[in-house]
């Protein structure tokens, strides 16, 4: 039944049931990191083999390059072909980075401040107000990049196809507004799919300022965890297509391929923005690790080699959001108090609790053991105008682990529930 259709009493029933399990389960004295979208073991062990795949100094010569000195500023070009033959886009468009595509989406807006983009009038910080929109739910350290510079953080709702694109063309329309963070494909956290009307609507923006960039992360390109690899449009040639060919900077990584601590990512842009990039990039590093570019290489192949191992990291991921959305659709649905996203790919489930609890479901399984993303991550400013969005990263841990974390917070929430019916 409902909570909602429940008298006080019924409530106040129901409030001492869960009270007593919530303790039983908090006196098991639980420690369980659901709080970021890690690997788990298993998967990082599933990939060892790229540690010894180059252990032969012979090998290290490639692309007519010595990896192990310096040259090869923007990566090894067998490197570069890697990444456009899984993002679709030309290999003289990529950039290779270290592990973090975080680093190459960060360090694009710190020079956008610094000395601004290749169509700025000026640089960034010395503009009297500059603006950036955040579709939300969101990626939380997008939102803070932005934040750190001084912008003025736009929330535009995320729908069922994307951000709401009639509200971003009209947000554009005002020249202090600078750009817009997207996960197009699985997206963080409710991984939804950019439908290819939103896509082909971004591709043809026509925003009022010159200057104006698109920050598309595609970070869960090739992640799937239940069923066959969608394909995705190269957003690349969609904006050059449309006449917005500079307007676009893709990001990726292999983060969640092999080793987040030890991957390789790429900044995907327009020739022209790699060359006036580039020339800035020169003067604060010689370049990135080849011989771990040389080490993905070798392991990955190609994008074919890259969707096989990709189908064996699915094998590991889909018990484990299988269970989570079991649990969700047994425990809290009959209940009438949240609703949540069914993906596909990606690396989390996003749950909207009803109004008013997600702060204190959160409180209550950190009491029991259980750190989770905090409430309100997924907005700017780290504020949620209704405290229902909540990130459920159900990745790391094993599926006994995190069956106990979400037994905790299903009761968790539940709790929180009927305090807030009963506060009424």
């Amino acid at each position: 039944m409902k909570y909602s259709e429940l008298d006080r009493t019924g409530l106040l029933q129901e409030q001492d049931r869960c009270r007593k399990t919530y303790e039983a389960l908090k006196a098991q004295g639980l420690k369980l990191d659901m709080s970021r979208g890690k690997p788990g073991k298993q998967q990082l062990d599933m990939v060892s083999g790229i540690l010894t795949i180059l252990s032969d100094p012979a090998d290290c010569l490639a692309d007519g390059l010595e990896v192990r000195n310096y040259g090869g500023f923007s990566g090894l070009p067998s490197a570069k072909a890697l990444f456009a033959d899984i993002l679709g886009c030309r290999p003289e468009e990529c950039f290779v980075g270290g592990n973090a595509s975080l680093n190459l989406m960060y360090d694009t807006i710190s020079k956008a401040y610094t000395h601004g983009l290749l169509h700025s009038e000026k640089p960034w910080s010395k503009l009297e107000k500059v603006k950036f929109l955040c579709p939300a739910p969101g990626y939380d350290r997008h939102f803070r990049i932005t934040e750190s510079f001084g912008a003025e953080l736009i929330t535009v709702d995320m729908t069922t196809t994307g951000p709401d694109m009639d509200r971003v063309e009209a947000l554009v329309k005002d020249p202090a507004v600078k750009g817009i963070w997207c996960v197009p494909k699985y997206s963080n956290p409710d991984g939804i799919i950019y439908s290819d009307e939103t896509i082909q609507r971004f591709a043809r923006l026509r925003p009022a300022a010159p200057d104006f960039v698109l920050m598309w992360d595609n970070a869960y390109c090739v992640h799937e965890f239940d069923g066959d690899f969608v394909p995705f449009p190269d957003i690349l040639s969609l904006c050059r297509e449309a006449g917005n060919a500079d307007m676009v900077f893709e990001y990726a990584s292999t983060s969640k391929i092999t080793y987040p601590g030890g991957g390789i990512s790429v900044m995907a842009a327009s020739e022209a923005n790699q060359k006036y990039m580039q020339k800035l990039m020169t003067v604060q590093t010689i370049g990135f690790d080849k011989v771990n570019q040389l080490r993905h290489v070798l392991y990955l192949k190609d994008k074919a080699g890259t969707l096989a191992l990709m189908k064996k990291h699915a094998a590991i991921m889909k018990p484990k959001y299988r269970m989570v959305l079991d649990m969700l659709e047994r425990e809290i649905e009959p209940l009438g108090i949240a609703e949540w996203q069914k993906p596909k790919g990606g690396y989390f489930v996003s749950v909207n609790t009803m109004d008013g609890i997600a702060g204190r479901t959160l409180e209550l399984c950190k009491e029991a053991g259980v750190v989770m993303t905090p409430a309100g991550a997924t907005y700017p400013y780290g504020v949620d105008p209704r405290d229902r969005n909540i990130r459920v990263a159900p990745s790391l841990p094993p599926v006994e682990e995190l069956q106990q974390a979400m037994e905790i917070f299903c009761v968790s929430m539940r709790l929180a529930a009927l305090e807030k019916l009963l506060a009424a």
